[in-house]
């Protein structure tokens, strides 16, 4: 059921599902998918758990209260705003899951303000982004795979996203889930989110900000300053990384980490991991609580 609440900065639209009393599970989605991608975990957590998968800032019904608020995609504001939906819930401690952008929110506030979390499921790993060293490259197998950040980072690619945003979105889910036989219908499905009003904004200053391109919001400042620290995660935690993701390819190690309670590499995975994977991803959820 589509549900509604305000933070300081966003009306956030989320789903919630499973058990009122249940332990509380918030799960986070990436970029380019939305809520979807956890409609089978959350059918496995139903029994034992109080399941909210909220709409990213940008996607979906979520929308910014002000015209004034910069439409910042950066790190911080996502873990700002999932450390805000918490608040606005009333939720003291939670178990936290994500992958891409999700996992990002999901590490930070894990990382900052780890007596708000209970257990983190990151797939592919430590999500925290290293700007000051942006601007170093890696190795060329690794880096071509990045062609969408550096495309983002053109005005041509901004105009791209903003003509052809399903039939790029749909390219990326090809790439970076090769083995994964989606159909058209659960594309579209996840794909009307991309139709938010300030999906293009948020989507550009996240690929911009991250290396170090344009400034941020000033009111997140302090966190990215945190952030800039690499800070380790003291909450217990269990990885997850997809064997054929085409976007990061698992790494096999977990620094930072410092209650590592599992880490696997899941056979015929991409990088949409819990809608690819659902039962390893409830399995994970499971195994903190």
């Amino acid at each position: 059921m589509l549900k509604r609440i305000r933070t300081p900065v966003l009306e956030v639209g989320f789903e919630e599902t499973g058990t009122p009393e249940g332990t509380p599970v918030v799960l986070l989605h990436g970029f380019p998918y939305d809520v979807r991608a956890y409609d089978g975990v959350a059918a496995r957590l139903g029994a034992r758990c109080r399941v909210l998968v909220p709409y990213l800032r940008g996607y979906g019904p979520t929308r910014f209260l002000s015209a004034e608020t910069m439409r910042s995609g950066q790190q911080a504001a996502l873990g700002a705003d999932l450390l805000a939906f918490l608040d606005a819930l009333g939720i003291d401690r939670a178990v936290v899951g994500g992958y891409d952008w999700g996992g990002r929110a999901a590490c930070i506030v894990s990382a900052l303000w780890p007596e708000r979390v209970r257990g983190l499921v990151s797939a592919h790993g430590y999500n925290i982004q290293a700007i000051a060293r942006s601007g170093e490259p890696v190795d060329p197998e690794a880096e071509h795979r990045f062609w969408y950040q550096y495309y983002f980072h053109s005005e041509r690619g901004r105009r791209g996203l903003d003509r052809n945003r399903k039939e790029l979105c749909r390219l990326l889910w090809r790439l970076w889930s090769p083995t994964w036989g989606f159909s058209t219908e659960e594309y579209e499905r996840t794909a009307a989110s991309f139709d938010a009003p300030d999906f293009v904004e948020v989507v550009i200053h996240s690929y911009r900000h991250r290396f170090g391109l344009v400034a941020g919001d000033p009111a997140l400042e302090e966190i990215e300053r945190r952030l800039a620290a690499q800070p380790e995660i003291p909450v217990p935690a269990v990885i997850l990384e997809g064997a054929d993701d085409g976007v990061s390819r698992p790494a096999g190690t977990a620094p930072r980490f410092t209650r590592l309670r599992g880490h696997e590499v899941v056979p015929g995975a991409g990088h949409n991991l819990p809608q690819e994977a659902p039962e390893a991803f409830a399995t994970a959820v499971l195994a903190l609580l």
